[in-house]
């Protein structure tokens, strides 16, 4: 009988855990957790209070820097340290302690007064929590395989990203009523000397530290004793061993080299997607903040739920075929509110939410086609080059949207670049446009090729088999 390629022989796959819920939902409250991070931290709550007045001119730009540095970083060794929690067979171990930085790079976020001389603590705890944040992310999809079958890996993926959204808005939401919204919040906390967002980094920094304790309760023996022999690290050899994985793969395994590359793409473009959907609200459609602020829960709320419906979908027609429905949905939704955005907010209120729902499908099953495709015990070194990929490409969305605004600005008749903002629009939905004629080549994750199990990635020809 032969088994997929890069997962478990029949024999072991009746050991997963994947049919058994309680550690399926451990794994998924990790995504749960993270929120504090992704949302509260990195995008609706810190770094808006670090680019505020307070904290000098120039702010923004300095944001910017930081997160462009810690982008380099994650890059360069992203594939590395995942590299190390496969071959040392102590991928729980990290993943812990990379959480447990963020957790304190997120406490930390508490000293930052506002007051520029305050200003690079933030910008520092910031860019370090965000690498230790990429690093524990390459660990914790690198779970995935360990956690589900390929009959259910859609679903479990899908659980776990849609956990994530709603996570980040029940955080969220507390936060706002609960310190920043009422002038006297809980404790009597109020806004003076920014309080109010500075115990909310306190109780973000607890909301992760608390969600990830399952996971790493469930996964400290299960995952680490299935794991390949156990090597030291060395790690000039690891680069050595990245490069000759890349080669290995543009020889033998073009097809996974080309998934890295399309999904870096239309990865980044729904970052765009996140970035600049504020911002497109405020400036094209006339939020106000609060309007904006509304936006975003439902629009997360509604990215959750159907994440998680949209799993059944994944693991019943393939990862690839919901990727360019989910896809095709954003770029005509896209296309759609700059043709009518003269038509006022409800516009953006309809088709804005209509593209909020394919965005988090196409994350998870992202995850998932790549899952389908890695070699067994070669998780993390391959979520470390997903990492590096995408991060790889993170210029993409940012430069097409302020592109697409500047040529708007040169074919029409507008008096100012402000007037041609809605042109932003297209520069995302290029850029998915660009990540899905890519995707369009790669074939289905479900193949029936071994070809990295024909020649040795970096070792012996015991390290390239798959089981």
């Amino acid at each position: 009988m032969t088994t997929e390629p890069g997962r478990q022989p029949p024999a072991a796959a009746s050991e997963r855990i994947g049919s058994r819920p309680w550690p399926v939902i451990a794994w998924s409250l990790w995504d749960w957790g993270s929120a504090a991070f992704n949302a509260v931290i990195t995008t609706f709550v810190f770094t808006v209070y670090i680019t505020s007045d307070a904290f000098g001119d120039g702010a923004d730009s300095d944001l910017g820097w930081a997160l462009a540095t810690s982008g380099v970083l994650i890059a360069l060794f992203a594939p590395i340290t995942g590299q190390r929690a496969d071959r040392t067979g102590r991928r729980t171990f990290w993943l812990g302690m990379n959480t447990m930085l963020v957790v304190i790079a997120s406490a930390g976020l508490f000293f930052v007064a506002p007051a520029p001389e305050y200003l690079w603590l933030g910008l520092l705890l910031l860019a370090g929590g965000n690498v230790a944040f990429e690093f524990a992310s390459v660990n914790y999809y690198a779970m995935l395989n360990d956690l589900s079958t390929p009959t259910n890996i859609g679903r479990v993926s899908g659980l776990g990203w849609g956990l994530g959204y709603i996570g980040g808005i029940a955080l969220l939401l507390i936060i706002f009523f609960g310190f920043i919204d009422p002038e006297v919040g809980l404790f009597g906390v109020t806004g003076e000397d920014g309080m109010d967002v500075r115990i909310s980094m306190l109780l973000a920094a607890a909301w992760f530290a608390i969600f990830s304790i399952p996971v790493l309760w469930v996964m400290r023996r299960r995952q680490d004793q299935r794991q390949l022999p156990k090597e030291r690290f060395r790690f000039i050899e690891s680069y050595k061993r990245l490069f000759a994985t890349i080669g290995h793969l543009w020889r033998t395994d073009r097809n996974t080299m080309f998934f890295l590359i399309a999904s870096a793409v239309f990865r980044d473009g729904m970052a765009g997607v996140f970035t600049f959907g504020g911002v497109v609200a405020a400036t094209v459609f006339g939020f106000s903040p609060g309007d904006v602020i509304v936006f975003g829960i439902v629009a997360n709320v509604v990215a959750g739920i159907f994440t998680i419906a949209f799993g059944a979908l994944d693991d019943k027609f393939g990862p690839k075929k919901l990727i360019v429905l989910s896809l095709i949905m954003m770029i005509s939704a896209g296309i759609i509110i700059f043709i009518l955005h003269e038509r006022g907010p409800m516009i953006y209120w309809v088709f804005g939410l209509l593209l909020a729902i394919w965005v988090g499908p196409v994350q998870s099953a992202s995850r998932t086609f790549l899952s389908r495709l890695i070699p067994q015990g070669k998780e993390g070194e391959f979520f470390g080059l997903y990492a590096t990929t995408g991060r790889a490409a993170s210029f993409m969305a940012p430069s097409a949207y302020s592109g697409a605004i500047l040529l708007g600005f040169w074919v029409t008749d507008a008096a100012t670049r402000g007037e041609a903002s809605h042109w932003g629009i297209l520069g995302i939905v290029t850029i998915l446009a660009i990540g899905l004629v890519l995707l369009l080549r790669v074939k289905s994750a479900t193949r029936t090729d071994s070809a990295l199990t024909e020649a040795p990635v970096g070792g012996n020809a015991d390290e390239a088999r798959l089981g």
